[in-house]
């Protein structure tokens, strides 16, 4: 802070003081924060669990209105595209592919639920093909996910 003698000032000066404050310092903690928490929220998203019940797409789900079920971290969601794409922790699979990720979720946790996802242009035919893959790997507890209706 510089300060200089003041008119009027019994010594006579004739130099007026300027207080100016330093934004240099507040500045960079600023950006260290901002870098900070853009480092914290890509981890946190490259973090969620692959096999979750969040594909990460957006599928137009058919409404429905019966019960819930609460997904849980070791759920799988299967998401069925309207061209008959099979989308598994937000990859594109084949369906060798689709039934090694149901054999390998059946030896890891036999109670896994297997969450279908399908367009509402999506054939039934695609669906059952979809669920009769996790019951032959063993994975006897399905779900149809829905649109809640408005």
């Amino acid at each position: 802070m510089a300060m200089g003698k003041i008119p009027g000032d019994s010594e006579g000066g004739d130099e007026v003081g300027f207080a100016e404050i330093n934004i240099t310092p507040l500045t960079d903690i600023f950006l260290v924060l901002l870098i900070i928490f853009m480092v914290t929220s890509s981890v946190i998203v490259q973090q969620a669990p692959s096999g979750g019940a969040q594909t990460g797409l957006k599928v137009n789900l058919p409404k429905g209105g019966a019960t819930d079920v609460t997904a849980r971290a070791t759920d799988m969601s299967v998401a069925i595209l309207s061209d008959g794409r099979f989308v598994l922790g937000g990859n594109v699979v084949t369906e060798d592919e689709l039934k090694r990720a149901f054999t390998d979720a059946q030896q890891k946790d036999p109670d896994t639920i297997v969450i279908v996802q399908a367009d509402e242009g999506v054939p039934h035919g695609t669906v059952v093909q979809v669920m009769e893959l996790a019951k032959g790997a063993g994975l006897g507890q399905l779900a149809i996910g829905v649109r809640e209706p408005q």
